[in-house]
């Protein structure tokens, strides 16, 4: 049977890391890197595990990941955050696949729940919102350029039944700290270092997309309030990336009479989208098949 090292990695996380090691005590051994913690990690951790190594606090969050996976001595590490948890379904399944001999899948991907605001929100995009967790030791590791880049694995992947919880954002400051603060910067550096051409229509049509997304392409109406905020938020997430973009270009003004007219035809642009997501979804409900085919037949009239 394969070995198992859980890698943690924690900065002034006193109010969630013990649920989060309660919850994988089954491994063979848990590391947490701390990543300089002011408050009682490092404590609560004590409790788990000897194995906790002090780092500095790095923005780039994955480069103390990886250093917690080279510590690592199970031939198998599950990489988590500590506002994670493994439930019980998945903490079987999980040993199951340790007792696959000879296993050829180098990683697996483990779909997450997403708890946002008291709520596992199923839709928008925030499930299954599979994450490449579990892998061989040296066979995965995470890219250091990005805050959300994925693990790399060396090698063939598979998919676990069962979901992990994530008590994501529990309150609406929670959720503008770490995604303005620490996201935003990022994303936009990102978008510069490939080649993002400016344009200052993207300062609609970035929250505009990112909105139909959301709320009407992954659904996110069907988690009501909820889904409608969160997908409100994450519009107002792209385009403070486009304004961080924009102030590492000095706020530079553009040169264009007619930008209220432009303005005006990106904003009927935007109308005429939410009008066609809206029809498309009110089609689904339709039963009748002639009722339906007028419908799309209207709806291409838009």
């Amino acid at each position: 049977m394969g070995k198992l090292s859980v890698v943690i990695s924690a900065f002034n996380e006193e109010n969630k890391i013990e649920d989060c090691l309660k919850s994988v005590k089954f491994a063979d051994e848990i590391i947490v890197v701390d990543n300089t913690s002011t408050d009682k990690t490092v404590e609560i951790s004590q409790k788990f595990t000897s194995k906790i190594f002090t780092r500095p606090n790095n923005p780039r969050l994955n480069i103390n990941k990886n250093f917690g996976f080279t510590k690592a001595e199970g031939n198998w590490i599950l990489s988590l955050d500590a506002d994670e948890r493994i439930p019980n379904d998945l903490t079987e399944e999980i040993i199951s696949i340790l007792k696959i001999k000879n296993n050829k899948i180098s990683g697996y991907w483990i779909p997450r729940k997403n708890i946002i605001f008291g709520k596992w929100i199923e839709h928008a995009g925030w499930y299954p919102d599979h994450q490449l967790r579990l892998f061989k030791k040296e066979k995965g590791k995470f890219e250091e350029k990005h805050v959300h880049e994925m693990i790399k694995l060396d090698g063939e992947s598979d998919y676990l039944k069962n979901p992990m919880l994530h008590n994501n954002y529990e309150n609406i400051n929670q959720f503008l700290q770490k995604t303005f603060f620490i996201y935003v910067p990022n994303e936009a550096d990102n978008l510069i270092k490939n080649g993002y051409k400016f344009d200052w229509k993207d300062s609609i049509r970035f929250p505009v997309k990112e909105f139909l997304s959301r709320f009407f392409a992954r659904e996110g109406y069907k988690d009501g309030l909820h889904g409608l905020v969160l997908s409100l938020l994450m519009a107002f997430y792209h385009f403070v990336i486009f304004v961080n973009i924009w102030q590492e270009r000095n706020f530079q003004e553009i040169e264009n009479k007619d930008f209220l007219k432009e303005s005006e035809g990106e904003f009927k642009k935007a109308n005429k989208e939410i009008i066609f997501w809206i029809t498309q979804e009110r089609i689904k409900k339709i039963k009748n098949p002639i009722k339906k085919l007028t419908y799309r037949f209207l709806q291409k009239l838009i």
